[in-house]
C-alpha cells in the first residue's frame, strides 16, 4: 500500500525558487568564467609527463596558478 501526500506551499514559492536558482546559476557562471580556473583545468588535462616538462607536479597546479593571490 502506498500513501501519497500533497502539500501546497506558499504561493510565492515558485517565484522565490526561480529567483534563487537564477542567482545561484549566475554565481556559478562567474566562477567558471574565471581565467585562473580555466588555466587550472587546462593544466589538469595534461599528462604527468607534460607537466614534468613544465616543471610542475599535479598536486602543485593550484598553488602554481594562484601563487600571487593565496599563500598555499
Amino acid at each position: 500500500m502506498a500513501f501519497l501526500t500533497a502539500s501546497q506551499g506558499h504561493a510565492s514559492a515558485p517565484f522565490l525558487s526561480r529567483v534563487l536558482n537564477a542567482i545561484g546559476n549566475t554565481i556559478v557562471a562567474m566562477g567558471e568564467a574565471n581565467p585562473r580556473l580555466r588555466r587550472v583545468e587546462a593544466l589538469q588535462r595534461l599528462s604527468d609527463a607534460e607537466l614534468a616538462e613544465k616543471g610542475l607536479r599535479r598536486e602543485d597546479i593550484v598553488r602554481h596558478v594562484f601563487h600571487d593571490v593565496y599563500y598555499l
